[in-house]
């Protein structure tokens, strides 16, 4: 009888730290990026449902980090020799 009781609050301790477990990391998936939002908004205007809407968000995730990316690309340094000043002689 009693390594049924232990038996018994080994699966129930099992039970409980696995639904836990499961939560925080739920949390963590469904953070949603500003790309998935507005893809979201404009999935609803369309009316998509299913198939049709997965396949519409990510496309348009994709596009929309296409053109966040260019955006944030600094352009290339200029070449300073072309610019910098003359070099001063000691006179």
């Amino acid at each position: 009888m009693k390594s049924f009781t232990m038996m018994l609050a080994a699966v129930a301790i099992a039970a409980t730290s696995t639904g836990s477990f499961a939560a925080a990391s739920k949390s963590k998936t469904t953070e949603k990026t500003p790309e998935s939002i507005e893809c979201s908004k404009q999935a609803d205007a369309k009316g998509l449902h299913g198939k049709e809407r997965v396949k519409f968000r990510a496309q348009c995730k994709k596009e929309l980090k296409g053109k966040s990316s260019a955006t944030t690309t600094p352009p290339p340094a200029a070449d300073k020799s072309s610019t910098a000043a003359p070099a001063k002689t000691g006179n």
